[in-house]
């Protein structure tokens, strides 16, 4: 370079870092300044000999970065300086040590952060990917500031993208749209996530991201009159009230409508909400919420408003600390209008996120809260080990951007939970122990199953219960993530009591059958029951699964079992002591169809999508070719599901060697007081055992009864059956 450009490049350094502190969001003092000078110098000592792809000077990156961190999103002085230093660590010869001896702990930490997400390996793999987003969420650990000082470092890598390898350019385009488009909507930096979205569009698809580019900037002049035309007939309304107050004209990203083609398969001219009107007042907070209302009336006098499409985000903000009114009215020419009505300091949070509520800060508000809340659900998910990388990935995305519905506690307290929500899920976002000794739930003082989806505005009241406890089924109801850990992870302490009682009855079972009770014989048992480890065998004893007649069964093919073992090869012993491990057979070898999971029916694999044990599924009643079954994800299961709905057959792989099966038992006597609670407190006093449907009725004093019952196997049955004929007043009992 000559000297006279390596001067203009100097000149154009210094008036980049003029502009950083002028255009900061929060007010700096000359302590914050004076850090930021010393970072900045840093930065640029440490880069001086390195260049970007565009050929640029490399510390115009993290110069760009801090600009968006300090204005865009509004973060603190130490945010600015960490920006400036996000990748001094990971390409020059300064280390983490010089950083928090030059710039403290706090700093340090976050720049850590920073060097960890840089340095994951980076795959097409997409479980790798996922594995490597997880790792990036727990820099989260050390503080939420490493995510958001990382997602204006991708928001500049996007905008300066154009020197790169196409392929690169569409790597890192997916990557934005898969996972920091999502994470800046969950923060509320609805601003960057829209640009990240259509950045990523302008290089996942260019060609439809030119078209709609070109289509917006053809009409921006007739959506310009339009919005001037919509604003004059509310003006006067407005000034008459003397409110201080802007309106502006947003145009929808380009990504939103491409969305919006995709969705409702129509074209560009078909998509008839291009853009909102945004009426921006200044208010103090005391009256923010009367002069919104006073808006809406206003707006409402002129024009009118869609009810099914009124968003009150003021009386229940989102919980990114999103407040707004939104109304969608018949505008003038006859078109929709989505109308936005905010306060100034709602747009500051609308815009910049929870950095915004720092400005507004009144001791601990309810937005601390909210993130704080928001980190202590997203640690729960992430230290959730049974879960794999791309499972955790596509629930945390779903979370991220699943809509938001309000339920009311009894007492009246509002809490939020994400779309799609049942009561389980409200009874573990209240409290771990709630959920677990969960009985039933009343939605507006009427009974409900488990499994109802919550709707906004239903008051939901919880019945608990001492004896209570999760079942399997309960993960067919939960959607939460916080709520399926709980309970997987008491499923899981069941299994384990119970396999420590079975490990006991075993030791006695052997002793009478006169074999020692040792790794060898726990390793041979396990082969012959064909399970995974001892701690299946274990559990399986406990449930009665494994009786005496399975164990003089084994005794006497011992040897034939011994030789199977060794031919088997099995290098790595399976031992007793197991116990501890999480390890739990889900080996799904059986398809089980109906409402109650009790039928196995005759069925055929469907070829469009081939379900494997283990995918959720469904049956689907053919003409010709009895049931087919299908994925519930599979390309045609919607036509079938919307089309054939009286065709479709609820289905579900089971593991068959822990399945429930139903038993109905007849019962007859004599009546007398308190009959019926005798009998069903018998039933209830068994372990494993789950009445399904009772009914009882009284004739002329006979007394006749029919229950259905779940149980694990006969022998259970067997002894219910006979503790039933012990009850005072029982004459007959009988299985059907």
């Amino acid at each position: 370079m000559t000297e006279a450009a390596i001067e203009k490049e100097n000149k154009e350094i210094a008036r980049q870092y003029k502009e950083l502190l002028r255009i900061s969001y929060r007010s700096l003092n000359d302590e914050d300044k004076k850090q930021i000078r010393k970072a900045f110098d840093t930065a640029v000592e440490a880069h001086k000999d390195q260049r970007r792809k565009s050929g640029e000077a490399y510390i115009f990156h993290p110069i760009t970065v801090a600009k968006i961190v300090a204005s865009e999103i509004g973060l603190d002085a130490t945010s600015i300086v960490a920006a400036l230093l996000h990748d001094v660590v990971e390409d020059t010869i300064y280390t983490l040590e010089d950083i928090e001896e030059m710039f403290g702990k706090t700093v340090a930490t976050i720049v850590n952060g920073l060097t960890k997400i840089s340095s994951l390996k980076k795959d097409k793999d997409v479980s790798l990917q996922a594995e490597n987003f997880r790792k990036m969420l727990l820099t989260l650990n050390d503080d939420i500031r490493v995510i958001i000082i990382k997602i204006a470092d991708r928001l500049h890598n996007m905008q300066t993208m154009d020197a790169m390898r196409r392929d690169k350019q569409e790597k890192i385009a997916s990557e934005t749209l898969y996972i920091y488009a999502p994470l800046a909507h969950r923060i509320g930096l609805y601003n960057i996530k829209t640009e990240l979205e259509d950045l990523s569009l302008k290089y996942t698809e260019p060609e439809v991201y030119q078209d709609i580019l070109k289509k917006i900037k053809e009409s921006k002049e007739e959506q310009d009159a339009y919005i001037k035309e919509f604003s004059q007939i509310i003006e006067d309304s407005l000034n008459q009230e003397e409110l201080d107050y802007d309106i502006k004209g947003r145009p929808k990203s380009i990504y939103s409508i491409h969305r919006k083609m995709k969705a409702q398969n129509v074209s560009y001219d078909e998509v008839y909400d291009k853009f909102a009107i945004r009426i921006i007042y200044k208010s103090d907070q005391a009256n923010e919420k009367f002069l919104a209302w006073k808006i809406y009336s206003i707006v409402t006098d002129h024009f009118r408003p869609n009810p099914t499409r009124l968003r009150d985000w003021i009386s229940s903000p989102k919980s990114t600390g999103y407040e707004a009114l939104h109304i969608t009215v018949m505008g003038p020419k006859g078109r929709w209008v989505e109308v936005q009505i905010r306060s100034h300091r709602m747009n500051e949070i609308a815009e910049k996120g929870y950095a915004a509520h720092y400005k507004y800060k009144q001791g601990d508000t309810k937005e601390d809260r909210g993130i704080e809340e928001w980190l202590n659900r997203l640690q729960e998910a992430l230290e959730n080990p049974d879960v794999n990388a791309v499972d955790f990935v596509e629930q945390f995305k779903l979370n991220l951007y699943s809509k938001e519905i309000f339920i009311f506690t009894p007492q009246g307290d509002l809490k939020s939970l994400p779309k799609g929500a049942t009561p389980l899920d409200f009874a573990f976002s209240i409290h771990t122990e709630i959920g677990l000794k969960t009985r039933g739930a009343r939605v507006n003082n009427k009974l409900v199953p488990l499994s109802h989806q919550l709707k906004s505005g239903d008051q939901v009241e919880i019945i608990t219960s001492e004896n209570a406890k999760p079942n399997v089924n309960w993960l067919d109801y939960a959607t939460t993530a916080r709520a399926r850990a709980k309970i997987k992870s008491s499923l899981k302490d069941e299994k384990r009591e119970i396999a420590e009682e079975g490990k006991a009855i075993l030791t006695r079972k052997l002793r009478a059958q006169k074999i020692p009770f040792n790794e060898k014989v726990i390793n041979e048992l396990v082969v012959h029951f064909n399970l995974k480890t001892s701690l299946d065998l274990f559990y399986r004893v406990g449930i009665g699964k494994i009786d005496n007649q399975k164990l003089k069964e084994f005794a006497s093919s011992r040897s034939n079992a011994l030789v199977s073992y060794i031919k088997r090869k099995i290098t790595k012993p399976v031992i007793a002591e197991d116990l501890n491990k999480d390890e739990i057979t889900s080996k799904f070898d059986q398809l089980v169809f109906g409402r109650d999971e009790d039928e196995t029916l005759e069925y055929k694999l469907a070829n469009c999508c081939n379900p494997i044990p283990g995918d959720q599924v469904f049956g689907f009643v053919t003409v010709n070719d009895g049931i087919k079954v299908h994925k519930k994800n599979c390309p045609n299961a919607l036509q079938l599901q919307s089309n054939y709905a009286y065709r479709i057959i609820p289905a579900k792989w089971i593991d068959s060697s822990q399945q429930d099966f139903k038993a109905v038992i007849k019962l007859t006597g004599i009546d007398n007081l308190g009959l019926v609670s005798e009998v069903t407190k018998e039933i209830s006093s068994n372990l494993n055992v789950n009445m399904q449907k009772v009914g009882f009725e009284s004739v002329d004093g006979v007394f006749s009864g029919e229950i259905t019952l779940k149980v694990k196997n006969n022998a259970i049955l067997t002894t219910i059956i006979n503790r039933l004929k012990k009850i005072n007043g029982i004459d007959k009992v009988s299985r059907e």
